[in-house]
């Protein structure tokens, strides 16, 4: 039986492990990046700190096998994030980029944690909220996806919030063709990532 569940601060751990393990456009990124702790801190972990009522797992009964995360308010999570998250995770970063640890790839995901890309602020108007969803594989064919998009959001939509927004990687042609097939649709954007909005 697979349950969907609320996200509980016990769960910390599992929520970081799932994010790293998906971090390669759906493939696991264990060992890309000078510490592993890379993807959760900017993709993962702040959300469940600012927003863990917005947090909801996937769990088969021997612990959470994805999970969706999100915010309603994305300038307010920006500025929160740049203000107060940041600067108590990114001196590991520095530190690895100044030894010449960090790879390229590493640098630049760095510099795009304070670079909140997104919307324009027309559209980031109708679609203030936003949100990530990760997947093991062994969640293929359950029809999870669906379910924890749908129950994500119906919590914003309970908020009052008119729309939400995702960017998706170029390469990641299976996420594109999912979220268009769960009702969002492709919208202008920051280059680099494909962008998808869903009126609530």
């Amino acid at each position: 039986m697979t349950d969907i569940r609320a996200y509980r601060p016990s769960d910390r751990a599992a929520v970081a492990a799932i994010c790293t393990r998906t971090g390669d456009s759906g493939a696991d990124a264990t060992g890309q990046f000078s510490t592993d702790d890379l993807l959760p801190d900017i993709y993962a972990l702040p959300y469940v700190e600012h927003e863990p009522e917005l947090a909801l797992l996937v769990d088969a009964g021997a612990g959470p096998i994805g999970y969706i995360l999100g915010t309603a308010d994305t300038t307010a999570f920006d500025r929160w994030f740049v203000e107060r998250w940041w600067p108590t995770v990114e001196g590991k970063y520095a530190a690895a980029a100044a030894s010449g640890v960090a790879s390229e790839s590493e640098r630049g995901i760095v510099r795009s944690a304070t670079d909140r890309g997104g919307l324009a602020p027309e559209l980031l108007a109708q679609y203030p909220a936003h949100l990530h969803i990760d997947l093991l594989p062994e969640t293929q064919g359950m029809g999870v996806g669906r379910r924890l998009i749908d129950a994500f959001c119906e919590l914003l939509a309970e908020r009052g919030v008119p729309g939400v927004h995702l960017g998706v990687g170029v390469s990641n042609t299976g996420a594109q063709q999912f979220y268009q097939r769960t009702g969002f649709t492709r919208v202008e954007g920051d280059p680099g990532a494909h962008w998808y909005a869903k009126v609530l």
